[in-house]
């Protein structure tokens, strides 16, 4: 039998990461829809160790203050580290960035225009909602990590069938400190990273911002598996 596309290849394929949203909030029953999507997640010996904060209106609202003002004052706190090496991967970083800052118009040598697109990220891109993802400390975290990133793509992939949107921010966990101390979160949770999320803006010029993937041929190896890759 021969596989075709299907339903989750097109949802895939089209699911994005939106730089501005409308201000129209989800339905509860929504909400509550895409939690029980990602809780659905496979996870090392079930262990399950997302801990969800989801944050919206006022509360919302103030938190997004808390993070300008730490940011303005250079109190990061990040539990992680952010490092792309000298290689590849600070290259595609590169390239990402002269992309999207070019979408937006915004010159290389316009350092303030460059830091105000950031500070966006503080503000969730007028998403009305935003889920903060903290997992405990166990081992050196990188499973926990993995379990936590299959969670957020199962929320993703939810957000994208129900005709909304989310995009994962790795900003918001560079404030750690701040986001756990508004919303009462105990230390030996540790804050990966966050996903605004809502209704993209469809007339917002940023939101056309388009996404690059590799050839399968720079991220797969094939072993006694003839036939994949050909005429690619």
């Amino acid at each position: 039998m021969t596989g075709t596309a299907s339903p989750f290849t097109d949802l895939a394929c089209s699911r994005h990461s939106p730089r501005k949203f409308l201000p129209a909030s989800l339905s509860p029953a929504d909400i509550r829809g895409v939690l029980e999507d990602a809780q659905t997640a496979p996870s090392n010996s079930n262990t399950q160790p997302w801990a969800v904060h989801v944050v919206s209106g006022a509360k919302r609202d103030a938190l997004a203050k808390e993070l300008l003002k730490a940011d303005e004052e250079g109190r990061t706190s990040p539990d992680f580290t952010a490092d792309y090496g000298e290689g590849i991967y600070l290259e595609r970083a590169q390239a990402l960035a002269a992309s999207y800052y070019g979408t937006r118009g915004i010159e290389r040598s316009d350092r303030e225009g460059r830091s105000a697109a950031v500070r966006e990220n503080l503000e969730f891109y007028g998403a009305p909602h935003v889920a903060f993802l903290f997992m405990p400390a166990l081992g050196d975290g990188v499973r926990t990590a993995g379990d936590i990133g299959m969670y957020a793509q199962n929320f993703l992939l939810s957000l994208a069938s129900r005709g909304f949107a989310g995009i994962p921010q790795t900003m918001l966990g560079i404030y750690a400190d701040t986001v756990r101390a508004f919303l009462d979160v105990p230390e030996d949770l540790k804050l990966l990273f966050g996903i605004s999320f809502g209704t993209g803006d469809p007339a917002a010029p940023v939101n056309a911002f388009g996404r690059t993937r590799i050839p399968l041929q720079q991220s797969v190896v094939l072993h006694g598996t003839p036939g994949v890759l050909d005429g690619q």
